[in-house]
């Protein structure tokens, strides 16, 4: 198990689901970074520490440590929810000791230091610092960090025109911090998340010219990704009575399309972010509503399903973990699939061509299909035997 050393402590971390044949670990050079930088200018943690994106835990594990005030993390992971508990218990950290928030969950009203990871995704970022800028005061010290590649300029543009003035670090070892003065009287103007759009006149399913609703942060949250659209038009038909999971469901809408055409179909939309289920749950309720139910779970893909429950899953796995490229995410959604799939049922992925998941579904089902493909993408069906 990987340790994290810092001026408070040194902790054992790991991502979840642990996995000790997985390389990667808990926290980066920019976790170390900006840890440092509050030790070496003795930050006065006293008061509310809220900390943004904190990927697996391991900044609020060192702040606790330090003995911060109220220490408030919020993220829009429930895998990294996961991981944060687990570290804080190893760490030995009081019971309590961090209040844990998603982004669905009102921010705290006042904060003294605001400590922000910078996400990938550039919109979740935007509607976060949006939605704490009214507890930011004159004297609240605010820092961001990440690696090099992750700030760009629309990163510092947007901490400069929701919260005030900022300038950036130098590099050490291809981290960077962001440094924002903030000034509580800034004309930020309105917060744009969540988002609406109409889906397109030519969308398959049933789909065209509903309007969708996205939290900030789902994948492709302005418009239908041309994955997502290719999988709609070759979804399973005829599904009567069967329970179908949106497994990895983002906004929705395979789901919907589902509901949509099968009405005695029972949906079960699942994601391990919080914006992706809230998005799936309003497209859901505006479209299909109607008294009609669904499911709306997030978590840790299936893996809470008793086994043998599902008829059918549709998956688009994602193959980037932050800045990582691996399909370990996907292996563990084919693994729990099939888990939760009954004798008979099916599993439905769409996929990037060169990602090769027919071979993974092979070694987990004993069999993959070829549905449809194209020059960028195959639809993929394995069978639970």
């Amino acid at each position: 198990m990987n340790r994290l050393t810092t001026s408070w402590g040194s902790f054992p971390l790991t991502r979840f689901p642990s996995d000790p044949r997985d390389p990667l670990r808990a926290w980066d050079a920019a976790d170390e970074y900006l840890l440092q930088h509050l030790a070496e200018n003795r930050t006065d943690l006293s008061g509310t520490v809220a900390v943004v994106g904190d990927r697996w835990g391991a900044l609020v594990t060192a702040l606790a440590a330090a003995g911060a005030g109220e220490l408030v993390q919020i993220s829009d992971s429930y895998l990294g929810r996961r991981a944060t508990d687990d570290n804080l218990a190893r760490s030995g950290a009081a019971a309590g000791a961090v209040r844990l928030l998603t982004t669905q969950d009102p921010p705290p009203e006042r904060v003294d230091v605001l400590l922000v990871r910078v996400p990938k995704s550039l919109a979740l970022l935007e509607d976060q610092l949006h939605r704490l800028a009214p507890a930011v005061h004159q004297g609240t010290v605010i820092v961001g960090a990440g690696m090099v590649k992750e700030i760009h300029t629309s990163t510092l543009r947007l901490f400069e025109r929701i919260l005030g003035p900022t300038r950036t670090s130098l590099a050490v070892k291809k981290a960077r911090l962001i440094h924002t003065t903030p000034v509580p009287t800034v004309a930020r103007g309105a917060n744009p998340w969540p988002y609406r759009y109409e889906l397109p006149a030519d969308a398959p399913a049933g789909l065209a010219g509903r309007t969708v609703v996205n939290q900030a942060g789902v994948f492709c949250a302005d418009r239908l990704d041309i994955g997502t659209r290719f999988l709609l038009q070759h979804l399973p038909h005829d599904l009567g009575r069967s329970r179908v999971a949106d497994l990895g469901c983002g906004n929705g809408v395979v789901g919907l399309a589902v509901a949509l055409a099968e009405p005695e179909a029972e949906l079960l939309f699942t994601d391990e972010s919080y914006q992706a289920v809230a998005s799936a749950e309003e497209n859901f309720r505006s479209h299909a509503g109607d008294g009609r139910k669904a499911e709306f779970v997030v978590g840790d893909g299936l893996a809470g399903l008793a086994p043998g429950t599902v008829d059918l899953v549709l998956n688009n796995p994602p193959f980037h973990s932050h800045q990582a490229t691996t399909d370990r995410t996907a292996r563990r959604m084919f693994t729990d699939a099939r888990r939760a799939l009954r004798p008979g049922g099916e599993l439905w992925v769409i996929g990037n061509r060169h990602l090769g998941y027919h071979v993974t579904l092979r070694r987990i089902f004993g069999n993959s299909e070829l549905v449809a493909s194209d020059p960028k993408f195959v639809v993929l069906r394995a069978v639970k035997r």
